[in-house]
This record gives C-alpha cells, structure tokens and sequence, in this order.
C-alpha cells in the first residue's frame, strides 16, 4: 500500500497542542471516529492503548506509529497528527514524540497491518521528509511531504 493512499486532509492534523499519551490517542480516535462512520472513538482508543501497554510505538527521532485492530473495520484507517511541543511517549530513544502516524486496521488484516507499517517506517525514515513535516504549517503540507516521492 502507498501512502497516498492512507492520507487525506480529513485524518491529519497539523501543530496540535498536547501534553499527555493518553491524550494524543484520545485526539487520534476523535478524528478517525469523525473521518470514518464504522469508528467509534471509544473502540479506537481501547485498541490504541491496548497496544501501547504491550509496549510503545515511539519508534525513534520523535515519530510514533500508534496502531491497533477493529472489529468490523472494512478497510485501513490512517490519522496524521504533529505535536508542538513534542511529547513524553516511552519511545525507544527515550526523546518525546511530535510525529504520530496512526492506522487502524480490520481485525483479521494480520498481513496488510505489517506491510503498511513497514511502508509509513519506511517514508518517516528519509530525514528529508521528517524534517518538512516538522516545519510544515498547515495540514496540506505535511501531506504534501508524505506523499513526495522525490524526497530521499
């Protein structure tokens, strides 16, 4: 799966204002919830702390790939919310979080999940890309760096 295809204006957010885990979870399960008509925002954040206490998604250089399952989800769901100030997450560097590219995926989607994983790590790896949406004002523009295929 490409990116373009997970992201749109409706599930990204840009520069939000946050100071807890918890609560970036709560605002991603409000806006999948609102993005999408098969979420409820009550399951969404279940899922995505349930997750989390299995261990964080902080992945590293301030980014967090938040993800879990849901009963009766027809197909992939994707937030994208930046954070200022960046936020305590347990990542794996111990540095706090700004970045947070969340899917919620149908339950018995075991292999799409890994594949799209893989795919969003992939993209917020190429320092270009993380460096843009970090200094990207507006939503359309940290899309518009996700979805650049020249970055590298």
């Amino acid at each position: 799966m490409n990116i373009e295809a997970l992201v749109s204006l409706d599930r990204t957010e840009c520069a939000v204002q946050c100071n807890s885990k918890k609560r970036i979870l709560e605002i991603i399960s409000t806006i999948a919830a609102q993005a999408n008509p098969e979420i409820q925002k009550d399951e969404a954040l279940t899922a995505l702390l349930a997750r989390e206490k299995m261990g964080s998604t902080g992945i590293g250089n301030g980014i967090a790939l938040p993800h879990g399952r849901l009963a009766g989800l027809s197909e992939i769901t994707a937030v994208v919310v930046t954070t200022k100030p960046s936020i305590a997450f347990d990542a794996i560097d111990d540095k706090p979080v700004d970045i947070f590219f969340s899917i919620l995926v149908p339950e018995n989607q075991t292999e799409g999940h890994l594949q799209t994983l893989a795919t969003i790590a992939g993209k917020l790896s190429q320092k270009s890309i993380v460096k843009t949406i970090r200094n990207a004002e507006t939503k359309e523009q940290v899309i518009a760096a996700l979805c650049d295929n020249t970055a590298q």
